[in-house]
Order: C-alpha cells, then sequence, then structure tokens
C-alpha cells in the first residue's frame, strides 16, 4: 500500500504545475514509511521461527519493494531540483505505468502466503509487470528521440534535465521488474 501511494503520489506531481509542490513532499512520506515497514519486516523476520518462505527470500523481496519507492523519491527529486512543472504525454505515460506496476505488486505480494494455490496468478502478475517494463522502455526511448529531435542547442541544459527524470521514471518501473523476478524465483522455489 505504501508503494501504491509513493507511485500515486509520484503520477500526481506530473500533472505539473502547482501538482509538483503539492504532492513532492508526500513522496517524500511515503518513502520515510517504506523505509520505517522494511525495518520492521527485516526485524519480524529475525525473530520469527516459521514463516511462509525463505527467511532471505523475504528480506530480499521486501528490499525491492522499498528500492522501488527508493527510486520514486529520486525522480521526485530530480523534478524539484530541476524546477519542471511541465511534462510532456510521455513522462505522465510513464507515471501511468509505475502507478499500474505497483498496483500488480500489491495484489501479487499478499498471494505468497499460500504460493501453491496462487502460482498462476502470482505468475501473470510478474508477466504483467514485465510487459509494462517493455512498454515503458519503449516510452522511454521514443520520448528521448522526440526530445532530442525538438532540442535546440540554447535548450541543452533543458534537455539534460528532462533527460534525467525520464530515466528515473524508466529505473522505477525497472525496480519492479526486478521485485517481481525475485517473486518469480520464490514461486520456481515452492512449486
Amino acid at each position: 500500500d505504501t508503494v501504491v501511494r509513493g507511485a500515486g503520489e509520484l503520477r500526481a506531481m506530473l500533472d505539473g504545475g502547482a501538482s509538483v509542490q503539492q504532492h513532492y513532499p508526500a513522496v517524500l512520506a511515503a518513502e520515510d514509511d517504506a523505509d520505517a515497514i522494511t525495518r520492521e519486516v527485516v526485524q519480524a523476520v529475525r525473530h520469527t521461527f516459521v514463516t511462509p518462505f525463505d527467511r532471505g527470500d523475504i528480506q530480499t523481496l521486501i528490499s525491492h519493494m522499498d528500492d522501488t519507492i527508493d527510486q520514486m523519491k529520486k525522480a521526485a527529486k530530480a523534478i524539484v531540483l530541476f524546477e519542471m512543472t511541465e511534462f510532456h504525454d510521455d513522462a505522465r505515460r510513464m507515471g501511468d505505468a509505475i502507478l499500474r506496476c505497483a498496483g500488480l505488486m500489491r495484489e501479487a505480494v499478499p498471494l505468497l502466503s499460500a504460493i501453491g494455490t496462487n502460482v498462476s496468478r502470482i505468475n501473470e502478475l510478474c508477466e504483467q509487470i514485465r510487459h509494462v517494463e517493455g512498454e515503458v522502455d519503449d516510452i522511454h526511448d521514443s520520448g528521448m528521440t522526440e526530445l532530442f529531435r525538438r532540442s535546440r542547442p540554447e535548450d541543452a541544459l533543458r534537455f539534460l534535465a528532462i533527460r534525467e527524470v525520464f530515466d528515473q521514471l524508466e529505473k522505477i518501473v525497472d525496480r519492479f521488474d526486478d521485485a517481481a523476478n525475485v517473486i518469480e524465483g520464490i514461486v520456481v522455489e515452492h512449486v
């Protein structure tokens, strides 16, 4: 839920204008909450004798989930650092994809409590994340090409700022793909 909240706040920032400053603190707060949850999970794993699957896998998964929201924070900081208040449709489309991945992750993780029963659905969700990751790669590449074509030499700094934000948004979806890979590894070990 915290990852979904962070993704929603980041997506709202991409609406531009006053939304940037309005939603930026909420992205940071979601990331702080995610760090606290990660610490809680790691502590709980250390003190729990029976877990639904391997302790190391739990720690790896929570770490990768935390990486998604850490990357969201980096993207939000870049937006604020570069004083961006206007975004291309491609950035908003990547924001939508990030939110979709967060929702898919939110659905997949609880299913791990009964892996055998939920194996098909877990695999479907991970495949959907992988599909979204491919879409975002395409959006990123076409968006960068279009940005380059429209840029003039005097826009070089703006080009670099937009490219940085594009790269950060694309990396968020990569982190979701990494987490989906961990989930798939857990499924393979237990089915």
